[in-house]
């Protein structure tokens, strides 16, 4: 079996240190033989990493320090030089990222979509909508109750964009900005009897555990890609920039992407790969 170059560079790495007999040497080499990684709460929650980070472990040799956050915030612990790589689900923001010089390239990693759920008795009418702003102004002319990432997440920047885009100003009584992630934020709606936009990999984790059903879904608007970024080297020399192209290499590879393609819940595909296809600009 041929060995994986980073894999065989770390054998080295560490045969080096041991020779040179510094016990700093060694901690110096375990403190390099972790990536990480910022993303987003939904590949958390939806346990692809779970299944994911392990299979990474046993190619490369590299533990993954995982910090779950919305894509905001991930973006901004990238910009601080806090992580070495990010993945994350907001192409707007993903773009000046890496435009204003914080990140290397932004490569496409998986897609899925997001969906709008809400109570089994639908009182906004969604299923009946004919397009995303429709939806909206249901929701917002019946003060039908929905719940708000509020975060700053990928999944709050969509709902803020698809907001704008039907012309519908969310305030009001009806409109509950919770700050939260999105398993709480199921949990919150789900109590509320409320709607909520939510990416659907983390529906389906979730879905078993709560009375809400899928009450729209379907259109172009609701789109999902998540990209993967290293942080720059240029910017923040001393990250541990091999490890985080490690787990790219690895992650938009055939191991990596059959993974995710094969990644399941009750029966139901997750996400899609998509390291074959270009970043749009």
């Amino acid at each position: 079996m041929l060995q994986r170059p980073w894999v065989a560079l770390k054998q080295v790495l560490l045969a080096a240190a041991f020779v040179a007999g510094g016990g700093s040497a060694l901690a110096d080499f375990d403190r390099a033989g972790t990536v990480r990684l910022a993303t987003t709460t939904s590949t958390e929650n939806s346990g692809l990493l779970n299944d994911l980070l392990p299979r990474f472990k046993a190619a490369s040799g590299y533990q993954v320090h995982v910090i779950a956050v919305g894509t905001g915030k991930a973006l901004r612990m990238g910009r601080d030089g806090d992580v070495d790589v990010v993945l994350v689900h907001a192409p707007e923001a993903e773009r000046r990222f890496v435009d204003e010089g914080y990140g290397a390239q932004r490569l496409p990693v998986m897609f899925n979509d997001f969906v709008i759920v809400g109570p089994p008795a639908d009182p906004a009418g969604l299923q009946q909508a004919t397009s995303t702003s429709d939806a909206l102004n249901r929701i917002a002319q019946t003060n039908s109750i929905f719940v708000s990432r509020g975060d700053d997440s990928g999944t709050h920047k969509k709902e803020l964009t698809i907001w704008r885009e039907s012309n519908v100003k969310p305030e009001g009584a009806w409109y509950r900005e919770a700050g939260q992630g999105m398993g709480k934020v199921l949990q919150m709606a789900d109590e509320l009897d409320a709607y909520t936009l939510t990416d659907r990999g983390t529906w389906l984790a979730y879905r078993d555990k709560s009375r809400l059903r899928i009450a729209y879904q379907g259109h172009e608007e609701l789109h999902n890609p998540y990209a993967i970024i290293a942080v720059s080297a240029a910017r923040y020399p001393d990250l541990n920039h091999q490890g985080a192209m490690a787990l790219i290499e690895w992650i938009r590879g055939p191991e990596g992407q059959h993974a995710i393609a094969t990644y399941r819940k009750s029966g139901e595909q997750l996400f899609t790969p998509s390291a074959g296809t270009l970043a749009r600009r």
